[in-house]
């Protein structure tokens, strides 16, 4: 039987009981106050400057993502990805192309899925390095964030050379890329895996051994395995908990059964594991990168699609041209293929945890149903009860840690 997990949270002491004559103050924590991170609220009950219970509230940005994607057909559903979790969109973008790859059993060559980690595992730094960067802005040190800015960029610039956006991405297509990468983006994705271990190396010298960072992070919001299990946490935050737990490992996707690297564990569950946990796991994606590399240089080149030429789009410059390049070309962008009646779950492993879509189809143009199973609103459910009995800065602090994108969260 687990402990209750106010019994779990926090080094401070914790209200077992609260005199009813005592005063409290409702606190509204959110929607636009800097510390949510995002468009959320929790509204609490505080004594002082300790939380007495508090209550979660969510859909100040919803957008009904699920809902239109049931009016649209596969190909138009790829941006509303991209606005999940903006932080790591290509993973988003590769996940549902993969639900649909299996959906329709498309095979995908090997280059394609070697060059799809390569980008999924970029785009899992670019969201560590957010996480744990401001995770060290919410204990009062900006420094280290500042400083891995700088190499998000590089990241942003390695997206751009691919698919020519940055943040909210659409990258990919449905059986593989739009176009190869070319050789700018490798010289970029090289030049990176040498500059980024120095700089990752520094930014960890700065917090790991860091006695304020440690007294603000050690033992806050510590939860053990049964009750993160118990709410079905996933990611970071659950391998944090000592649960080795990845989707990459135990469900693997575009050849990750090939590759060498370890999924790093905590011990205590708490904000310091969850940093440590993200710290270490970008150690791990720049050897995935590294050799998915090597394995790319053994694959033929030029190969950046599967044999799907109803799911590729003609190049633009017959578009403008051919009448019967613009005919296909309309007839992939609105669906106009026969596609099977079925129904498939995929997930990846999100920035986050794990990452899934769930896709009922009747074989017409667009999906009769789309689930989106969010790792972030998932994971967030946890925050209030366990919150209890917390100081406010620690509930902040716990906050960060988990690592809430309000676009994931409240789709």
């Amino acid at each position: 039987m687990s402990k209750p997990i106010t019994e779990l949270t926090s080094n401070r002491p914790v209200f077992e009981e609260h005199d009813p004559e005592e005063e409290l103050t409702t606190l509204n924590l959110g929607p636009t106050h800097p510390a949510t991170h995002g468009v959320f609220q929790n509204v609490l009950q505080i004594d002082g400057e300790r939380i007495v219970s508090g209550v979660s509230t969510i859909g100040y940005i919803h957008r009904a993502f699920e809902k239109i994607a049931e009016h649209r057909p596969f190909y138009q559903i790829t941006p509303l990805t991209d606005r999940l979790n903006y932080c790591s969109a290509p993973i988003n973008n590769m996940g549902w192309h993969m639900t649909v790859e299996k959906l329709l059993e498309i095979e995908i060559p090997k280059r394609v899925q070697y060059m799809r980690v390569i980008v999924m595992e970029l785009a899992r730094i670019a969201d560590h390095i957010i996480c744990n960067g401001i995770l060290g802005v919410d204990t009062g040190a900006f420094s280290g964030f500042l400083y891995l800015m700088q190499e998000r960029e590089f990241i942003y610039e390695i997206f751009e050379e691919i698919c020519g956006a940055r943040l909210t991405t659409n990258i990919g297509r449905i059986g593989g890329f739009e176009r190869d990468f070319n050789e700018v983006a490798f010289s970029k994705i090289e030049a990176f895996i040498k500059r980024f271990p120095p700089v990752l190396s520094e930014f960890q010298e700065l917090f790991t051994r860091n006695r304020i960072f440690i007294e603000r992070t050690s033992n806050v919001a510590a939860v053990i395995p049964e009750q993160a299990l118990d709410y079905s946490w996933s990611g970071p935050i659950l391998r944090a908990t000592g649960v080795d737990y990845d989707v990459r490992v135990q469900s693997p996707y575009c050849s990750y059964e090939e590759f060498d690297f370890d999924v790093p564990v905590g011990t205590n569950g708490d904000v310091y594991d969850r940093f440590m946990v993200r710290n270490e796991e970008m150690w791990q994606s720049m050897r995935i990168i590294e050799q998915a590399l090597q394995k790319i240089e053994k694959e033929p080149k030029g190969v950046f699609h599967a044999d799907v030429p109803e799911f590729y789009l003609p190049p633009k410059e017959q578009v403008y041209t051919n009448m019967e390049a613009l005919i296909y070309h309309f007839k992939i962008v609105m669906g106009e293929w026969e596609t099977p009646k079925s129904e498939v779950y995929h997930a990846v492993e999100g920035a986050n945890g794990e990452l899934g879509f769930y896709l009922i189809h009747d074989g017409g143009r667009t999906p009769y149903r789309l689930h989106f199973r969010r790792p972030s609103f998932i994971n967030y459910q946890m925050f209030a009860p366990m919150s209890s009995g917390m100081l406010i800065s620690d509930a902040i602090i716990n906050m960060s840690s988990l690592n809430v994108i309000a676009g994931e969260l409240d789709a």
